[in-house]
């Protein structure tokens, strides 16, 4: 798609009312330059975007009278990563939604000739870490772990399936871990935890990971739209600023106005715990690594984010403060 046909482009988004497809939905509207259309399952709908309720994202759904005379459809809805994700009911749930789903609104848009299909997968399907070993890029080899990520392996492979049968175009984005105003789970949690005035363990975690706020994957997804050199490519993408725990804690409460507050503990003493406690994973994922190489990114879309982190994680505390007020 050539960057003249970049105005007036409509845009049909799903998952718009969450975290990433909220701030997807607003930044188009802002700029003006898009017809911006929504499906959602919530009854909230964003200003100035055309929103279509459905009752859910799966094999069945009838997308005939929403999808005709798109341009882009931007995948953004999911069944989202669970704690318990492995039981029967939420197995299921994850192929219907992700899998299926994903299928099912793909095959409608292209029928209908949408041009391009840019769906929001995730790091997962690479592996849960890349301790001991080089960063991840677009051509490691693929090592999902658990029913969401394995949901999102099988999506991505059925997309370019269909893809290189209607010649729909297809972009495929990877993000790992993605923070900024409103995110919720662990990274909320480590939010809270710094926000505490005891001091915290965690001056000798020197791991490395990567990150991408959320301002600055959203202005990749744009970007994605209408960049022509997109077309039919997988992203790896991050700030390009890969951080320790240590380096985390620090700069959160930092934007708090604190002083760092750590005190040494050594990392196989973490990992220990986590055996003793059957929380070994969710040690691995606290101060082991997990990089990726978003050079490519970079060199073919000449992309590069327009935040540092230092402005995503004040903006991800100031806005974390706002909301307990």
């Amino acid at each position: 798609m050539s960057e003249t046909n970049k105005a007036r482009l409509k845009i049909l988004i799903s998952g718009g009312s969450g975290f990433l497809g909220s701030k997807v939905l607003s930044e188009l509207e802002e700029q003006c330059e898009y017809d911006v259309y929504e499906i959602t399952r919530s009854k909230k709908m964003c200003k100035g975007s055309h929103s279509y309720n459905i009752r859910s994202f799966n094999s069945d759904t009838d997308y005939s009278s929403i999808i005709k005379n798109k341009d882009v459809v931007i995948h953004m809805a999911a069944r989202a990563h669970i704690t318990m994700e492995d039981v029967p009911e939420s197995l299921v749930e994850y192929q219907e939604v992700n899998v299926e789903g994903s299928k099912n609104l793909a095959l409608q848009a292209s029928a209908a000739g949408v041009k391009r299909f840019i769906y929001l997968s995730s790091i997962k399907v690479l592996g849960e870490t890349t301790t001991s070993q080089s960063p991840f890029t677009e051509s490691s080899m693929v090592s999902p772990v658990g029913a969401y990520a394995c949901s999102k392996l099988q999506a991505e492979d059925v997309l370019r399936d269909i893809s290189a049968e209607t010649g729909m175009e297809l972009v495929i984005i990877r993000p790992p871990l993605v923070y900024g105003p409103g995110v919720k789970a662990n990274f909320r949690s480590i939010i809270k935890l710094s926000e505490t005035y005891f001091p915290l363990p965690f001056s000798s975690v020197c791991n490395k990971r990567s990150m991408i706020y959320l301002s600055n994957l959203v202005d990749f997804i744009i970007r994605c739209i209408h960049h022509p050199v997109a077309a039919n490519q997988t992203f790896l993408v991050s700030d390009g600023q890969d951080v320790s725990l240590k380096e985390l804690i620090t700069e959160l409460r930092s934007a708090m106005g604190r002083k760092p507050g750590l005190i040494p503990m050594p990392v196989s003493l973490f990992r220990f715990l986590g055996k003793l406690t059957g929380k070994a994973d969710f040690i691995d994922r606290l101060v082991g690594d997990l990089q990726v190489d978003s050079s490519r990114a970079r060199r073919l879309l000449g992309w590069a984010p327009p935040y540092t982190f230092e402005q995503g994680i004040k903006e991800t505390v100031d806005d974390y403060i706002k909301r307990k007020k």
